[in-house]
């Protein structure tokens, strides 16, 4: 059998991470325009304006199902490019869109998009590397993949000013269109075609029934869909606490920066502490840790203290969700793969879609709470965190 020709590993990095990339950097990016978006298609009802974030997040949840059993079917490849297109379809259509339900259903269909460089970026790296190669070069990704956070509402900022929201889905058509491109050009194949695998909805339908006859399993889906929950609802109404709360919108861009910077280090904290604490004690801590850290927040709300004390104690509060989701998010996920060896690619799959569908029917109705305050937002990331440390704390099986 031939040897898949492999880059050179600086480039294959870089373009490992900016196919990740795509994710982040349209949800992340879309941020600054929810106001506008919100004032412009639905001035009656303004919180509806951060569906545009959540109904991405639910196309990328259902797509990532079948992305990865496609791509054992097809290969890597056509599968990324049609992505990619449907991707480049959506955003092409929510700039044209002139209501804000055709907008929400363009950005459906950007998430259906998105789940292909997601899940077929991770599926290429364990096609060429193993062991602590591939985790090597996947801790280099994370650490590129995680600059997209803070510099995209700074992009997204940018862009209104100079020309308008729906310019940003020209930026994200662009981006797209050069991925592909450097993928098509100079990504060999990784699938041979003696590995491909059919397509078969009963494989899909028996391993997801396998999976959810185990408990650690079921366990670890259902608290990452709770710790996703408590991200995405953060996500969609961050920026208007920044604007309506506290007077700050036009810094929004550069505190989110600061808040995403600040939460890279819980990677690098994960790694060396996981090994001493294990998944599951090292995620009930998380939870326990988020349950006072909201309480206390709850707290400065309800004492109405003076000046920038609460603002600041808002900041702390939203680095401390970004910061718990990279000690959380990774260790329930290989908590969950961890009896489901044999099937390992299609649980992931199973895991993740089912994990984020859960998560954005809890995202939703927080952040149409948004009531001018934090308090809603508050109150459900607190009840989320409960929750997720109650299941935790439940006896091993």
């Amino acid at each position: 059998m031939t040897a898949i020709p492999r880059l050179p590993l600086p480039e294959f990095i870089a373009g490992m991470a900016m196919m990740s990339a795509m994710v982040a950097l349209s949800i992340d990016g879309m941020l600054p325009a929810l106001p506008t978006i919100g004032a412009e298609l639905s001035p009656d009802a303004l919180n509806r304006a951060q569906l545009v974030v959540t109904s991405f997040v639910f196309g990328m949840g259902v797509g990532t199902l079948f992305t990865g059993p496609l791509s054992d079917t097809f290969g890597r490849k056509p599968v990324m490019f049609f992505g990619g297109l449907l991707f480049i379809l959506g955003a092409a259509t929510v700039y044209v869109s002139p209501t804000l339900t055709l907008v929400l259903a363009s950005r459906f269909l950007m998430g259906l998009g998105a789940a292909a460089p997601r899940v077929i970026s991770m599926a290429v790296i364990r096609d060429l590397y193993a062991g602590r190669d591939m985790a090597r070069i996947l801790s280099f990704v994370m650490i590129v993949f995680a600059m997209v956070p803070a510099l995209a509402p700074m992009l997204g900022a940018g862009v209104i000013a100079i020309a308008g929201w729906r310019e940003i889905f020209l930026v994200f058509m662009a981006f797209a269109v050069a991925v592909m491109g450097w993928y098509g050009l100079r990504q060999a194949e990784t699938l041979p075609a003696d590995k491909r695998r059919a397509f078969d909805f009963g494989t899909i339908r028996a391993a997801t029934v396998e999976m959810f006859r185990n408990p650690t399993v079921r366990l670890a889906t259902w608290v990452q869909g709770l710790v996703l929950g408590m991200l995405f609802s953060v996500l969609s109404s961050t920026q208007g606490i920044f604007d309506v709360t506290y007077g700050r919108g036009d810094s929004f861009p550069f505190w989110f920066a600061l808040i995403a910077l600040m939460s890279t280090s819980a990677s690098f904290l994960n790694a060396s502490l996981v090994g001493r604490l294990g998944m599951r004690a090292l995620v009930r801590r998380m939870l326990a840790a988020q349950v006072g850290l909201s309480a206390a927040m709850l707290a400065v709300l309800w004492l109405d203290l003076p000046g920038v004390i609460p603002f600041v104690c808002f900041i702390i509060w939203t680095t401390g969700i970004f910061f718990q989701a990279g000690l959380t998010i990774g260790n329930l996920a290989a908590l969950g793969l961890e009896p489901m060896g044999h099937i390992a690619g299609l649980a992931a799959s199973v895991m993740t879609a089912i994990a984020t569908v859960i998560a954005v029917m809890i995202a939703i109705p927080i952040g149409q709470a948004f009531d001018g305050t934090p308090v809603p937002q508050v109150l459900g990331v607190i009840l989320c965190a409960i929750a997720g440390r109650w299941l935790m704390r439940q006896p091993k099986p």
